[in-house]
């Protein structure tokens, strides 16, 4: 089978749920549209509003430390600004983030969820043209990079530790079928076709604690980081890319076979 594209989401709130699309359009030196484009941030952290430079993603609330966001099913419409939060089915929060009405809602419901004291509530961080990615710190180019997850990578992890591994737990923008595990290595340092999109890999991703997090329970059931080290001697697993030339992505576009080196050597 030809290498293509499973599935594409996107995350508009830096650490809460991901969105499924059926297709999304890419420009050449970004990645997807509102993607990671509002976060929560720590009150008394380093971002503060109107900051123009990336702070670490331990300034915000995130997966890595608070497991509990993850038994919450959110959705950003990017459109209107409408923002829901069910629990089991049940809606909980439905606000505006174009208003200061809904922002309010919105702030003082994750601070009931997560616990802070009174009169404590998250920073709401949006700051124009900016995303709130992991790898932000390293550059403005890369904060614009998409994530790419091999599943059949993912699948290997799973088989060799005798564990069930949900692929969203890699939180990638980019699900790809039809490699060889660990196929996606061969993808840095080199640019690459995707249907209509050109890419150019740019650095391998090394996994943190948000893998740990099993997605729509908020439970920290596996040590991924760990798991991957014990594995393979290395806690990567997938790929970021940059877009060197826009087009229309999605499900099913055909990955250029001639970018990815077949029988190489893998973990």
């Amino acid at each position: 089978m030809s290498a293509h594209v499973e599935s594409l989401h996107v995350y508009p709130v830096k650490g809460l749920s991901p969105q499924r699309l059926d297709a999304v359009p890419l420009r050449a030196g970004e990645g997807f549209p509102h993607d990671r484009v509002v976060a929560l941030a720590r009150p008394g952290g380093a971002y503060r509003p109107g900051r123009r430079e990336p702070v670490s993603k331990r300034e915000f609330y995130v997966l890595v430390a608070e497991e509990r966001l993850a038994g919450l099913d959110t959705h950003l419409e990017p459109t209107t600004g409408r923002f829901t939060v069910r629990v089991r089915d049940h809606l909980v929060l439905d606000a505006d983030l174009g208003s200061d009405d809904g922002v309010a809602a919105t702030l003082a419901f994750f601070a009931r969820v997560l616990d802070l004291p009174p009169g404590v509530e998250p920073v709401h961080a949006v700051e124009p043209g900016r995303r709130f990615t992991d790898v932000a710190v390293d550059s403005d180019a890369l904060m614009n990079a998409v994530s790419f997850l091999n599943l059949a990578s993912v699948r290997d992890l799973a088989a060799r530790t005798a564990t069930t591994l949900d692929p969203l737990r890699f939180r990638a923008n980019v699900h790809l079928e039809g490699l060889d595990a660990f196929a996606e290595a061969d993808l840095v340092g080199r640019e690459f076709s995707v249907g209509a999109v050109r890419f150019r890999g740019v650095q391998p991703t090394a996994r943190c604690a948000a893998t740990e997090v099993e997605p729509g329970t908020g439970r920290r059931d596996l040590p991924v980081p760990q798991m991957l080290v014990r594995t393979y001697g290395s806690d990567v697993m997938g790929c970021y890319a940059v877009v060197v030339a826009g087009g229309r992505l999605q499900p099913g576009d055909v990955l250029d076979a001639a970018t990815v080196a077949t029988g190489a050597a893998r973990p």
